[in-house]
């Protein structure tokens, strides 16, 4: 009996220590989903938003978004056109200096932009603008004008850069801007926003106080270790950028006398964001007098270093900011607000491009030199076919040198291609093509072979009184005003011949020299609009970034050669990584006066970090060519995106 209630006595216990157990673990059972959802788990930052304006045109001061997934290497949305219209948020008709901040709960978004319009004067604004979204592209917005909305603001010149931080304290967003009144120099100060981010609810207090009393603009709140570290401009004599530190985010800040610009140039509009994978910040800043953003890296917001990585944009921002984001939402960004890019037209490395029409297949056809082999060491060449110029098809390859080309087995390089009519509807294909320094021509009876070389080459001697050079680059063109076909070639001098009708012998004593100037090095380019003849070639050496295309006209398919004073037509674009534009052709839309230019670049992003061998990994592109009334060819803007795909009537 006593060993029963002794049982039961220790089963009581037990039962009582259970329930104990489960009344203090249930609050943090039913707590656990709560945690989950919290900071803690949530999803990792892996790309960027760049928020930013263009220029001082009034269709410049608009909000643009770009997207990067290193922080360096950037691409512009929306085709770089606005994703919000500044004249329809906005009481002066454009916007700039946009500021971008993620909420505090983790999804909502807080944008806040200058209301102004350059044009109108330096001092004509005094307002700004204050936007938020739930998903970074729906946005709902509000102008607040501080001489409206707070007495004693009469002598207001203007209010340039909002930016908005969260106070945790106080548990508001609070925005802070600068603002000049008469012959005061420009303060930094701040006030809070109300609930729904569409008003100013305090009256705005100066929040930084500098020693000199001098002038503060473009303020900059980055948090770290619970520091607060205010980036300003300064201005006026030893303008630059200036950082200030305090305990506190609305006082007390204590200035590090110091620049921190990694430039004697120019600079406004500190952004400071940090680096997704822990390694830093990013301190970036508009170098406005020269059109360029200049990117440094610190740990400590104290020590600056100028990157050495290359930085590329396709696109020229303005004051703006970075804001780290998810990969869902670098998605639905791009969903929205993203274009197709066309460039490189091909997949992989190639380069010399020579495109023509075939007007017996209707159907655009690309014959490129085959690139990334080290010392432009490749060996084949491939065709390429297109029906519109966006969609390529690979046709394989149409002449292999060991193979095909016993006296020039080496170096492939910069073929050229000729359509000629020899019956009703029969057609011949001449591929004229660099082996061995030497050039050649090969036969078929389609545009994509099997094509039969000559067996000999057809070039391989300098002309006549010309000391140096190469004999490479071929070029044909057929001029439309006799019928007749020429030839180009030369690196080092430019020389041309009228081809025999047989399109496999020069013309005898037709070759003349016809370098146009000190900046022709090769890749010379022939073709006919409107009564000219234009001459297109390439500048500098293919292994250098500044690689680019110029051109002269001449009244006959062998005159002299007439240079324009401005004569570029392709060269690099450095905020958008394109480097080393050069040796290019020429196709025109049959039916039409829309042209084309085919060339190639540096393989982009990381050809201009490879030095020499930048010159052998090369991509082929594609742009829009344009010319001004009087037959002048206008430069061309490199791109990303390419030209949309074109119709054959």
């Amino acid at each position: 009996m006593k060993n029963v209630q002794q049982a039961g006595i220790h089963s009581l216990i037990r039962l009582f220590v259970f329930i104990i157990c489960w009344l203090f673990l249930l609050p943090a059972a039913i707590a656990q989903p709560a945690r989950e959802a919290g900071p803690a788990l949530r999803e990792p930052y892996t790309a960027y938003l760049f928020t930013y304006f263009t220029g001082n045109r009034q269709e410049q001061e608009q909000v643009y978004f770009a997207l990067s997934e290193d922080g360096l290497n950037w691409r512009s949305l929306n085709g770089n056109r606005p994703v919000l219209d500044g004249a329809a948020i906005s009481s002066a008709g454009g916007v700039r200096d946009p500021h971008i901040l993620r909420g505090a709960d983790g999804k909502t978004f807080y944008m806040v932009v200058t209301d102004m319009v350059s044009g109108k004067g330096w001092n004509s604004n005094r307002a700004m603008v204050l936007l938020r979204s739930g998903d970074l592209l729906n946005w709902t917005s509000a102008v607040v004008n501080i001489q409206q909305r707070f007495p004693g603001n009469d002598s207001l010149l203007r209010v340039w850069a909002p930016q908005t931080h969260y106070d945790a304290q106080a548990k508001k967003y609070m925005v802070y801007f600068s603002m000049k009144h008469g012959n005061e120099p420009d303060k930094i100060y701040y006030a809070y926003a109300n609930a729904d981010f569409t008003d100013l609810e305090t009256v705005p207090q100066q929040l930084f106080f500098p020693p000199d009393g001098g002038a503060c603009i473009d303020g900059d709140i980055i948090e770290k270790d619970g520091r607060f570290h205010l980036f300003f401009k300064t201005e006026g004599n030893g303008a630059g950028i200036k950082v200030a530190v305090s305990d506190q985010l609305t006082g007390g800040y204590t200035l590090r006398d110091r620049f921190v610009q990694q430039t004697a140039d120019a600079v406004e509009g500190a952004g400071v964001f940090p680096l997704n994978n822990g390694e830093g910040y990013i301190l970036m800043y508009d170098v406005y007098m020269k059109g360029q953003y200049q990117f440094t890296k610190t740990r400590d917001l104290e020590h600056f270093s100028l990157l050495t990585e290359k930085l590329s944009m396709d696109f020229h921002p303005r004051h703006g900011t970075v804001l780290p984001i998810t990969a869902r939402e670098a998605q639905a960004l791009k969903e929205k607000w993203s274009t197709t890019q066309h460039n490189p037209v091909l997949k992989g490395y190639y380069a010399d491009p020579a495109i023509i029409y075939s007007k017996a297949n209707k159907k655009f056809y690309l014959y490129p030199t085959s690139d990334g082999f080290n010392d432009w060491s490749g060996t084949y060449f491939k065709a390429f076919s297109s029906p519109d110029l966006v969609q390529w098809t690979d046709e394989g390859i149409i002449l292999d040198l060991p193979k095909d080309v016993p006296w020039g087995p080496r170096n492939a390089w910069a073929p050229t291609m000729l359509e000629k009519k020899i019956g009703r509807k029969k057609y011949r294909y001449y591929f004229y093509f660099t082996a061995a320094q030497q050039i050649g021509v090969a036969v078929a009876d389609k545009p994509t072979g099997p094509f039969k070389d000559l067996g000999k080459p057809l070039i391989n001697a300098l002309p006549p009184a010309v000391k140096g050079g190469q004999q490479i680059d071929p070029d044909v063109f057929t001029d439309p005003v006799s019928g007749k076909h020429f030839l180009y070639w030369g690196n080092g001098y430019m020389a041309g011949a009228e081809l025999n009708a047989d399109g496999v012998s020069l013309a005898p004593g037709t070759t003349t020299v016809l370098t146009p100037d000190q900046t022709f090095r090769e890749g010379t380019c022939v073709f006919y609009r409107k009564g000219k003849y234009y001459f297109l070639w390439s500048e500098d050496d293919t292994r250098s970034e500044n690689y680019r295309v110029r051109y002269g006209t001449a009244t006959a398919p062998l005159g002299a050669i007439t240079v324009p004073a401005e004569n570029l037509v392709l060269a690099k674009d450095v905020p958008a990584g394109i480097y080393g534009t050069g040796h290019n052709s020429v196709i025109q839309v049959p039916g039409t006066d829309n042209w084309y230019i085919v060339y190639h670049r540096f393989h982009y992003p990381d050809g201009i970090t490879m030095g020499r061998a930048a010159g052998f990994h090369r991509e082929v592109c594609m742009d829009k060519l344009e010319f001004n009334a009087d037959g002048s060819i206008r430069q061309v803007k490199p791109t990303h995106s390419g030209i949309s795909p074109v119709t054959i009537k």
